[in-house]
């Protein structure tokens, strides 16, 4: 039995949902390495970097919600 071939990075599909999963266990910090290799060969680097930037927003405005409505509950 052969390894499949690699796909070359521009043309990996790589799942929106599977992205959001991988980028959510890597905010976390928890991942298995096994896991992380089978990411790295089926997702697209693009999509990872654009939903981790989204993540990132999204952590922010909702630690900045959260400041403002502790403060206006004091």
């Amino acid at each position: 039995m052969s390894e499949p071939k690699e796909v070359p990075v521009y043309k990996r599909k790589g799942a929106w949902v599977a992205t959001v999963v991988a980028v959510l266990w890597a905010f976390l910090g928890v991942r298995r390495h096994a896991e992380y290799q089978s990411d790295i060969k089926k997702l697209n680097p693009l999509h990872i970097a654009v939903v981790g930037l989204v993540a990132t927003i999204l952590f922010v405005l909702g630690l900045m919600v959260f400041v403002r409505w502790v403060v206006a509950v004091s």
